[in-house]
């Protein structure tokens, strides 16, 4: 035990004690228990920092001595993480047993409570009547909540009043219970809410407007919102006055299509533009960028331009135009482009249209780019951008790290060997770009010819190690 000298004194510092235990349980987790039993002034915020990682019901059934259980048919499998949950149940004769369950349910920030539904109804309806003053967690800051038959009538357990941080998945398979869903969804707290993340593929348009009420009930907190599910264009206009909003995703068209524009857009960080979204959101900005506030004299994008990090655009029909990516060139400060999702055009035309020089322009408008990718290339050499463009990126972009780009293999040899006796460039440094991924592009080039691409690239990346075509290696320079 440790005794009333200094150091002990130092450890009646719950705050000291805290960071310690937190940096301690990254480490060796027994050894924060351990330092939990050696002092009565350890054990509380040892502990109770131990707790705020522990996620699952289960753990904290756990606590409670076993002459408490009466049944657990979960098994073992021998091996870490290999557990199969059964039905859970216990039976509590003793206010002891009570106080210590609540006691390490009230240092519980995180929760998934995906295993509800192993409980069974008896044990849940011991802990309804049982239920101390403050809930079961009252300290519960986030919660990941994969929607089930069984844990969607005990929602009210574990979403907090208190709760900042809300993940929830909604699986296609719950027709029979929208209602309900719906229901739960337009009660979410938003009193300290600061990340909503909602999603489904199946149940978009059914959730619309409970999703929209909840929206319409944040406040300045909000700092993320991504969801699958459209707003009400009311909803949607409260989101962009709200004034820390950092990662938005959007699904449907712009609501503004006309004047009256909103005064100002959030400082985004993150703008992820989803279900075909991307070009109506993108020639709005564009808008947006010379338009002057009237009232305030400033123009909407202001704090946008300068604070949007990563921009993702999704959508099957998307086509990679000169319109948009002249409305993806003002912000200047990207790190991160992705348009993960490009297609042909259904006429076996591939949906990357920009030239040389488009490409060119795009680098040059963003020389923080460290990601950039413009959807999977295709089978087909019908894009009329050649590898040329990739020397234009490489100059431009210095800090590029990840590229996937469209560009016409036709000519390929020929091209670089054009580019490598360009005195041009070779004085200007290029980017540290290690793999690239060219995926289904059709490169059948063998022999003295293999060698001229591989050279041929490296003179485009310097650092180049591994490029990736019809689904395996074109080369590893390590082998060659």
């Amino acid at each position: 035990m440790i005794r009333e000298s200094t150091p002990g004194r130092i450890f009646k510092i719950s705050e000291l004690t805290r960071l310690i235990a937190s940096h301690l349980i990254l480490i060796n987790k027994r050894g924060a228990v351990n330092l939990a039993c050696a002092s009565r002034y350890l054990e509380e915020p040892v502990l109770s920092t131990l707790w705020e990682k522990q996620f699952s019901l289960r753990t904290l059934l756990r606590v409670l001595p076993k002459d408490n259980m009466v049944r657990d048919l979960g098994l073992w499998l021998g091996k870490p993480n290999a557990y199969i949950y059964g039905s859970f149940q216990f039976n509590i004769t003793s206010p002891e047993a009570w106080k210590r369950l609540w006691r390490y349910g009230s240092w519980m920030r995180v929760l998934h409570p995906d295993q509800w539904g192993t409980l069974e109804e008896d044990t849940i309806r011991k802990l309804r009547l049982n239920l101390p003053a403050g809930g079961l967690f009252p300290a519960l800051r986030d919660c990941d909540w994969c929607i089930t038959k069984c844990s969607l009538p005990h929602a009210d357990l574990f979403l907090s009043q208190n709760l900042e941080g809300i993940h929830i998945s909604v699986p296609d398979d719950l027709w029979g219970v929208l209602p309900t869903i719906a229901s739960v969804i337009s009660k979410l707290p938003t009193h300290a809410l600061q990340r909503l993340d909602i999603y489904t593929s199946g149940h978009k348009v059914y959730l619309k407007d409970s999703l929209s009420s909840v929206v319409l009930r944040c406040g300045p907190s909000l700092t993320e919102f991504t969801s699958t599910i459209p707003l009400s264009d009311a909803a949607v206009d409260h989101l962009i006055r709200l004034p820390h909003l950092s990662t938005w995703r959007v699904e449907g068209p712009p609501i503004y299509s006309a004047p009256p524009f909103p005064l100002k857009f959030p400082p985004l960080v993150r703008f992820v533009l989803g279900g075909g979204a991307g070009p109506g959101w993108l020639s709005l900005l564009k808008r947006l960028e010379t338009h002057v506030s009237r009232t305030q004299g400033t123009a909407p994008l202001s704090k946008t331009k300068e604070s949007l990090k990563y921009l993702t655009i999704k959508g099957f029909s998307l086509i990679i135009d000169v319109p948009l990516a002249s409305s993806i060139q003002m912000f200047h400060n990207l790190v991160n482009l992705d348009m993960p999702e490009l297609h042909d055009d259904g006429e076996g035309q591939c949906t990357f249209k920009l030239d040389n020089d488009c490409v060119t322009e795009l680098a040059m408008a963003l020389p923080q780019l460290e990601s950039l990718v413009f959807g999977s290339p295709c089978e087909r050499n019908t894009c009329v951008t050649t590898v040329a463009c990739l020397l234009q990126i490489s100059v431009h972009c210095i800090k590029l790290q990840k590229l996937v780009i469209h560009f016409s293999a036709t000519s390929i040899v020929e091209d670089l060997k054009s580019l490598s006796e360009d005195s041009q460039f070779r004085s200007l440094p290029r980017c540290t770009l290690r793999r690239l991924d060219l995926n289904r592009m059709p490169l059948a080039i063998y022999g003295l010819e293999r060698r001229a691409v591989v050279d041929g690239m490296i003179n485009i990346f310097p650092s180049l190690e591994l490029m990736m075509a019809w689904g395996g290696p074109f080369w590893d320079l390590e082998r060659l």
